[in-house]
């Protein structure tokens, strides 16, 4: 998987999907290494500014949210499957931030690249939320947006936590489950 081109063209019956959880080198690993998953990369989404470096993302002037590209098989991994590890592996809760990592560019968010993937995660967002609330936690930040342009980070940025394994992951989920309904997962 780490070998596979992280830029489209894609093979056939690859999807995309994207993710924001905080900084983009940790959670890009929780997903290159789900089986079904294609291919994964580092980068920007849903500012305001084209084409903006990891600089001017972390002055918080451009509104970009570190986020991950996810490409993967749906027909080996489900996008309710990708949003179940998205959900249970940070805390989604936190607002413009993830632990000690603190801005704009660290907020939770899914950007739908379709009308399913929306619906899917509007489903998943309302079933984690009563959990978390259930188990005592804030109501979630999350945002949903449909997908803006995918800005590639820097090649230093990319699979960093491959190229160097023991690299800080701030990264920590609530400890509560996440349970996909029926209708989400279909």
């Amino acid at each position: 998987m780490l070998d596979a081109p992280l830029k489209p063209p894609f093979p056939d019956g690859i999807e995309s999907a994207y993710f924001a959880l905080g900084c983009f080198w940790g959670a890009e690993r929780l997903f290159w290494v789900l089986d079904g998953v294609y291919t994964t990369a580092a980068g920007y989404m849903n500012g305001t500014t084209p084409n903006p470096t990891y600089e001017e993302v972390c002055s918080g002037r451009t509104g970009h949210a570190e986020a991950v590209l996810v490409a993967f098989d749906p027909q080996q991994v489900s996008y309710a499957e990708l949003l179940k590890v998205f959900f249970e592996e940070h805390d989604p809760t936190q607002g413009m931030r993830q632990g000690n990592d603190v801005g704009t560019q660290y907020r939770s968010g899914i950007y739908f690249a379709n009308d399913a993937q929306k619906a899917t995660a509007e489903m998943a967002l309302q079933a984690y939320d009563e959990a978390l609330r259930a188990a005592g936690h804030e109501p979630i930040t999350t945002e949903v947006e449909p997908a803006g342009p995918f800005y590639y980070a820097e090649d230093y940025h990319q699979q960093y936590l491959h190229k160097g394994p023991n690299g800080y992951c701030g990264l920590a989920g609530t400890g509560v489950s996440c349970r996909i309904p029926a209708a989400a997962a279909e």
